[in-house]
């Protein structure tokens, strides 16, 4: 699979923002109480769309179920400015009844239908094991290839730290404004 240096990107930045979801600080999983927060909160959601799309896509979390994965997979081998019409993935995607009436609301933002398609996006990169970031992918194109074969693994990391640097810098960010947000909703902050 090809996937995006967009999609790369986010994806960790989503990952990681259902992972601060999940969890109370005594331990307690409490993520379909927080989901269920921030689903209420998308009219406000909505304002961060161009600035964490991951933030505003985590409303749609377990709310899709994909028809088509060669359309998922071309999907998220684009970049932000070329995603497809929200309309156009109508045949590859189906929202749980309780997603089709926030994705009616979302639709109204100017960006709506571009939200909606990286929330596909991210929640189908998400539902496969094999996509989902790991500490030890720091290094990797994100193609889930196995480069292990011609030794580019283990000794091309080098070439690709600027654009890694890039990312990882890019999802700190995210991760941190997300973490300010929720604590200003007044959730803990999550210990590291």
């Amino acid at each position: 699979m090809t996937m995006s240096s967009f999609f790369h990107a986010l994806r960790s930045a989503y990952q990681a923002e259902i992972d601060d979801l999940t969890f109370d600080s005594d331990g307690k999983n409490v993520l379909n109480k927080r989901l269920a927060d921030k689903r209420k909160a998308l009219a406000f959601l909505s304002q961060m769309i161009e600035i964490s799309p991951e933030m505003v896509a985590v409303v749609f979390h377990q709310g899709f179920q994909f028809k088509q994965p060669s359309a998922m997979e071309d999907l998220v081998g684009q970049e932000s400015d070329n995603l497809p019409d929200w309309d156009s993935l109508s045949n590859a995607v189906v929202l749980q009844p309780w997603a089709q009436a926030l994705s009616q609301e979302m639709l109204k933002e100017p960006m709506g239908g571009w939200l909606m398609a990286v929330a596909a996006g991210l929640e189908y990169l998400h539902s496969k094991p094999s996509h989902r970031p790991t500490e030890a992918e720091d290094g990797e194109d994100g193609d889930g290839d196995d480069d292990t074969e011609n030794g580019e693994a283990e000794h091309g990391d080098a070439a690709d730290e600027p654009d890694d640097n890039e990312s990882e810098s890019s999802a700190r960010r995210r991760q941190k404004a997300g973490e300010d947000w929720m604590e200003n909703q007044g959730f803990d902050r999550k210990d590291r």
